[in-house]
């Protein structure tokens, strides 16, 4: 299993993703492909996103069962922690905290 999303990209390459995977909601791929097609699929994204960020999670064999990576900005970090992946909330730049805007 694979998911895909994409946040901030061209039209024209969710249209192209719905080749091999379906959109149930606006920016969200799912599908089952092989690795091959999973890398492609992500090389193919890296070099046709023009801006915007991208999450890919697939089923794998580790102890949570899936494995990430993402690219592009994004206000949360993912951290691997001893083979368990972790999100994180990047803190807020400084003087835009709730306090700040008091």
């Amino acid at each position: 299993m694979v998911v895909m999303i994409l946040e901030n990209v061209p039209t024209a390459l969710r249209g192209e993703l719905t080749r091999w995977l379906i959109e149930p909601h606006p920016g969200v791929f799912v599908g089952h492909v092989s690795a091959r097609v999973r890398d492609y699929l992500w090389q193919h994204c890296l070099t046709r996103m023009r801006g915007g960020s991208m999450i890919q999670i697939w089923s794998t064999n580790t102890e949570q069962r899936f494995d990430i990576r993402c690219h592009g900005k994004s206000d949360r970090e993912l951290v691997c922690l001893e083979g368990m992946w972790l999100v994180r909330r990047k803190p807020a730049p400084r003087g835009t905290s709730e306090e700040a805007r008091g």
